[in-house]
């Protein structure tokens, strides 16, 4: 009876599984996850449950009893120590070993740190913490200083605001998510935070992380209350690394998920696959990469024939502000918009020689197939049509 491993129980190795399963896989399936949690899904952690509107038991991929009806062994709290692709095993935390016919390796990845007492957003735990440490200060009408404009961070201080707390966002590019949406829709989400009264630091870093504020980069002093880091993520490549296989930010695959040695396959957040829509090696950090990745690998790893050619998507709800985005907005020249910039409800256009590259629609629903469409034709679009709609 042949064992498949995975390495990693977050949402790629759950979906993983289940896609073994529905594939008719009989063998054995053994999920390893170093947290005590069992899988769950990461976006409810920076909105629906930090800001208290959903229940815990939501966050989970399965319920409890599901890996015990699929047969799926589940080995929580044991943290993978070694990859050996040669003897096919892996070694566990404690010493002990597990053989595997074929591996995925489905780690993610982990906040960057930054020296200081600081909290971050990637874990359960961390997202039950948050959300006490912000009912605290909120209760008591304190300061939050949010460093990192990106999405954790601007759904962290949105969720601070609605708490109560005064916030504060340092950010060392000149708009809010600068290095992935540019400056004209920076700009639109830097008026959404300023509008509902986050103080936004702009073009300034932090240089010191204290117990009681942030001495920033222009020397400035902020006084606060709590510190939250939200400056992005390292994808676990450790073990991969040590294991000799090809490892670029993420580790390297094919468009099937394979890795460079036969049998190990990767997905979601600690994966850069070649994605054949671009052309290129397309490492996504996002939900829906782990959502869509997992159960490809996993038919892959059945000996389907698999093209991993997703546009990368991303959606975010911050205020009165929701937004499905698609595509990467790499080289870009042009911003198209169909709809009202100032009144929140519009779909914008990235374009490239008058090719649609990305979209996002900001309170404009149901659209999101068509956007991807456009993106996957490569067709050069008339900016006047994509205007009218």
């Amino acid at each position: 009876m042949a064992t498949y491993v995975i390495v990693g129980a977050g949402l790629a190795g759950a979906k993983a599984a289940q896609t073994l399963r529905e594939e008719g896989f009989d063998g054995e399936i053994v999920l390893i996850g170093a947290e005590n949690e069992r899988p769950y899904e990461r976006p409810p952690l920076s909105k629906g449950y930090l800001q208290g509107k959903s229940e815990r038991e939501k966050i989970y991929v399965h319920p409890e009893q599901w890996y015990a009806d699929n047969a799926v062994e589940l080995l929580l709290g044991s943290p993978v120590t070694r990859i050996e692709p040669g003897e096919h095993a892996v070694g566990l935390a404690g010493g002990s070993r597990r053989a595997y016919d074929k591996l995925l390796i489905a780690t993610g990845a982990t906040p960057r740190r930054l020296p200081g007492p600081a909290l971050y957003l990637r874990t359960a735990e961390d997202s039950d913490a948050l959300k006490r440490r912000l009912a605290e200060v909120g209760g008591a009408g304190g300061r939050v200083v949010v460093v990192g404009a990106g999405w954790i961070g601007l759904e962290t201080a949105a969720a601070a605001r609605q708490a109560g707390c005064e916030v504060t966002v340092v950010e060392p590019a000149p708009t809010p998510l600068h290095g992935v949406l540019g400056p004209e829709l920076g700009e639109v989400f830097a008026g959404l935070h300023r509008r509902n009264g986050v103080d936004l630091r702009l073009g300034a870093g932090a240089a010191e992380i204290a117990e009681d504020g942030v001495r920033l980069t222009t020397g400035e002093r902020l006084e606060a209350d709590l510190v939250v880091a939200g400056v992005g993520v390292v994808p676990e490549v450790g073990l991969a690394r040590e294991a000799g296989l090809e490892v670029g930010r993420g580790i390297l695959t094919d468009a099937s998920l394979r890795a460079s040695h036969p049998d190990v396959y990767a997905a979601g957040d600690v994966a850069e696959p070649f994605n054949p829509l671009y052309g290129r090696r397309l490492h996504v950090e996002h939900w829906a990469n782990a959502l869509n990745g997992g159960p490809a690998a996993a038919r892959a790893m059945l000996g389907q024939e698999v093209v991993y050619d997703r546009v990368p998507y991303f959606f975010t709800d911050q205020f009165d502000l929701g937004m499905e985005f698609s595509g990467d907005t790499t080289g870009y020249d042009e911003v198209v918009y169909r709809g009202s910039v100032d009144d929140l409800e519009f779909v914008a256009y990235w374009l490239r020689e008058g090719r649609v590259v990305a979209g996002m629609n900001v309170n404009v629903w149901d659209v999101v197939g068509g956007i991807q469409d456009r993106i996957r034709s490569g067709e050069v679009a008339d900016p006047k049509e994509l205007a009218s709609g």
